[in-house]
């Protein structure tokens, strides 16, 4: 058991003054329509707002595809699909995706912008992770288009993929979607979340850029009701879908009994598990990246932090101090290192979870924080004196927010660990070989790190087990739901 402490951890904490990214080198549309068949088309639905979550200011008014929309860019995708893509080389499709990510790479300042002014996290963030990985990915899948013989999937498109990404990290996850499909042979049609639709049409821009075929890429933007009807159609091959393990549920009833093939990469309640062996400085640096990166806006998580009892009084410590040099603001000052939550729906789950927290008895401790007056805001938070009965260790929150239980034994720490609905990701903190590697085999995640967290890589195949999801994105594996032979 833990104590809270009677004071505020004291550290040297250096000034710096604001170093704001300019939003200058983003060319904001006032309203943005639906990208179909090559071209930016007006949507026959309404439309909705896109707002900065920083503070509040509408940025742009985007348009809700409706079922119409939805199936003129189905049959966009399938036209290109039969007539193009699919009849195309390997080496022919592996050009456009190499173009396509060079251009990433020469506009990689216009997309980390925006990806800030839209989702709310820091631009140090999007520019020095998100961007980069979103190239990488392009480059990787790229080499793979025309040695699809040697994947041990086979060589043959599904035909259209109809793939929903989230608000979380929207580009990222477009990368990971969108690049294997088209050096399998497949076009797609891709709607972005409803909260953060800008980065995914700045992505249509760079298509055109590239000359890629119209109708091999079609985005539509709006919210559920978009998304249930690309999922439904039935002239959609492939399902991919990030998100929350809710939704999934529901895309899986949806598909049922259909032909349809389905990547689902859903929720996480991920444990960061800490032994008296590790080394504890790099391990509170671990911790800090593992639940306040993004806000914590982040399906692998590790927010729920397994500590040894013998060294939890002194990691905690390190914690709160590491803590309290954490710099929540503007997201596009360099110097930031928590942004906004995106979205006030988000704020508000947030907000009930951390209460019930304490409700139920854990001790809730912040750093002092002073929030901005405008936007969406939550402080980085620790609660301490956690059991697996308590809500936070159970449910996911999605948000800054670190949940500390502790464990004598490494039996106690796996079955701590596995006492979850969720199987997406784990982290083990020790020197011991022998023991990270015996406790890889005993939790039952996709991903287990070691002596690190949210490292993330092209060329490694990534997703979960039980419900956060089935199905793998990323390396070779990533090819398998875009292949017929991906059975296999």
């Amino acid at each position: 058991m833990t104590t809270e402490p009677t004071s505020t951890p004291t550290s040297t904490v250096f000034e710096y003054a604001p170093a704001p990214e300019s939003r200058s080198i983003v060319d904001l549309r006032a309203s943005y329509g639906l990208f179909v068949d090559g071209e930016f088309v007006d949507g026959h639905g309404s439309s909705f707002k896109t707002i900065n979550p920083a503070t509040e200011e509408v940025l742009a008014e985007v348009a809700e595809a409706d079922d119409a929309d939805v199936d003129a860019a189905v049959r966009a995708a399938r036209r290109a699909h039969t007539r193009v893509w699919s009849r195309m080389s390997g080496s022919e499709r592996a050009k456009y995706l190499y173009r396509i990510a060079r251009i990433i790479q020469e506009r990689g300042r216009e997309l980390a912008v925006l990806e800030s002014l839209d989702n709310g996290k820091p631009i140090k963030e999007s520019r020095d992770v998100d961007v980069p990985i979103v190239a990488a990915h392009f480059f990787y899948y790229a080499g793979w288009a025309d040695k699809l013989e040697h994947s041990g999937y086979g060589t043959t498109p599904l035909g259209v993929a109809g793939q929903v990404i989230p608000w979380n990290f929207p580009l990222m996850m477009l990368a990971w979607k969108v690049a294997p499909a088209l050096a399998c042979g497949n076009t797609v049609v891709l709607k972005p979340a409803e909260t953060t639709p800008l980065t995914a049409l700045l992505f249509a821009e760079i298509c055109q850029q590239a000359d890629l075929p119209p109708g091999v890429v079609n985005i539509v933007t709006g919210a559920g009701g978009t998304g249930q009807a690309l999922v439904a159609h039935p002239d959609v091959d492939k399902v991919a879908f990030t998100g929350s393990t809710e939704v999934g549920k529901a895309i899986a009833r949806a598909v049922a009994g259909s032909s349809k093939k389905v990547t689902l990469e859903l929720g996480g309640k991920a444990a960061n598990i800490v032994f008296d062996d590790a080394p504890l400085d790099q391990a509170v640096e671990g911790i800090v990246e593992g639940i306040f990166f993004n806000q914590g806006h982040v399906c692998c998580a590790g927010s729920r932090l397994l500590v040894q009892e013998s060294i939890a009084e002194e990691l905690l410590a390190k914690l709160r101090t590491r803590m309290a040099t954490l710099r929540v603001g503007d997201p596009l000052d360099k110097n930031t290192d928590v942004g906004a939550i995106n979205s006030a729906e988000q704020l508000q789950r947030i907000r009930e979870l951390s209460q019930v927290g304490e409700d139920e008895g854990a001790g809730r401790w912040s750093p002092p924080c002073e929030l901005p007056e405008r936007g969406f805001w939550f402080p980085p938070t620790l609660f301490t004196g956690v059991t697996q009965a308590h809500r936070i260790a159970r449910e996911e929150i999605f948000g800054p927010v670190l949940s500390v239980l502790t464990f004598r034994t490494p039996s106690e720490a796996v079955e701590k660990a596995n006492n979850t609905p969720y199987g997406l990701s784990a982290g083990v903190w020790t020197e011991k070989g022998s023991l990270i590697l015996h406790m890889a085999g005993a939790l039952k995640a996709g991903v287990v790190w070691a002596n690190t967290f949210n490292k993330f890589d092209p060329t490694s195949p990534f997703g979960g087990f039980k419900e956060s999801g089935q199905g793998r994105e990323g390396g070779r594996h990533g090819l398998a739901a875009y292949l017929r032979g991906g059975d296999l």
